[in-house]
């Protein structure tokens, strides 16, 4: 730990600034909008899972962002009203969107002006929203957390980010909620609510482990908790459980805070040059910088892989 510190004191003066030792805050996002992982995609569904997702949000008072993928606003090769409807449903509650690319490419498979060809035909839809609610389209997340292969693309990225005005939103509690969401997805479809029960029932107990794995990792750091930033997705599993998700969070003893001022904790000031293997979280990856070797993730139960299938073989 002592070793660890003073090699973190040389990399990242200013992230070792002081801070309340004991304080735990988090700023929750979702990727892949308007939806992810659902039983089915009809409107009336879609609406439903989407109003349930944000009154949860609402009743934890949650500051979120939401990353949009504009390709799930087409239906049949048109832009889809009732879809454009349920960002709009995003910002009357009072939450910000966020440019996720428009088809979920990877910055680490494709060459770097594809992706950011990619990347402006996400903010069609999505800059018109934000401009006509008063508000800037300002954040961007990499798809699959994958930021560049090189220092190279990921230099010239960035450059292409700032004259765009995008700020990048980082994550730090990185987790596998995606398997859980397929699977729970899969099993509703199925008409088999025995098995969305048990799959839902492990979610929670399996965010705090991983919770419990982010706090580890920021203590080595920087000897103290950081605000963390936690990737979720807007699909049918949070729109059920975010409410004892945030439960949960709170028992830890967190505070919900804003992207804005999470970004204020002098960690992210850290820099995440060092590229450590694909999908990692900035916690992750600064841990590589300072030569240590990230611990695995908690483990996804096995029923629920099962249940997911080849969904947990890809990524997301």
């Amino acid at each position: 730990m002592k070793i660890c510190l003073l090699v973190l004191s040389l990399l990242f003066p200013a992230a070792l600034a002081a801070q309340t030792p004991n304080e735990r805050a988090v700023a929750i996002t979702f990727d892949d909008l308007p939806f992810a992982s659902v039983p089915t995609e009809e409107d009336a569904a879609l609406g439903a899972m989407t109003e349930r997702l944000l009154q949860a949000v609402h009743a934890s008072a949650v500051p979120a962002v939401g990353f949009v993928n504009e390709a799930k606003l087409y239906r049949d090769g048109s832009l889809d009203p009732a879809r454009v409807e349920l960002l709009r449903r995003w910002l009357a509650a009072g939450l910000e969107l966020g440019n996720h690319t428009y088809s979920h490419v990877s910055l680490n498979r494709v060459p770097l002006d594809v992706f950011e060809a990619d990347l402006l035909r996400g903010e069609t839809v999505t800059r018109s929203l934000m401009e006509g609610a008063g508000r800037p389209l300002r954040w961007f997340r990499h798809p699959f957390l994958h930021q560049g292969k090189t220092p190279e693309v990921r230099a010239a990225f960035q450059d292409f980010l700032n004259q765009h005005g995008y700020v990048v939103a980082p994550v730090t509690v990185n987790n596998s909620e995606w398997i859980f969401a397929v699977a729970y997805a899969r099993a509703q479809a199925q008409g088999d609510l025995e098995a969305a029960r048990r799959i839902g029932a492990a979610y929670v107990p399996y965010m705090q482990a991983v919770f419990a794995h982010a706090e580890q990792l920021a203590l080595d750091l920087f000897g103290r908790n950081i605000a963390q930033v936690l990737v979720l997705h807007a699909n049918a599993l949070n729109a059920d459980y975010f409410p004892a998700l945030a439960a949960m969070l709170t028992q830890r003893g967190y505070r919900f805070i804003s992207l804005d001022q999470a970004l204020q904790d002098r960690a992210y000031q850290s820099p995440t040059t060092v590229t450590g293997s694909e999908g990692e979280s900035w916690l992750e990856v600064w841990s590589r910088a300072a030569g240590l070797r990230p611990p695995q993730q908690a483990p996804v139960p096995a029923f629920v892989t099962q249940w997911a299938g080849t969904a947990a073989l890809r990524g997301y």
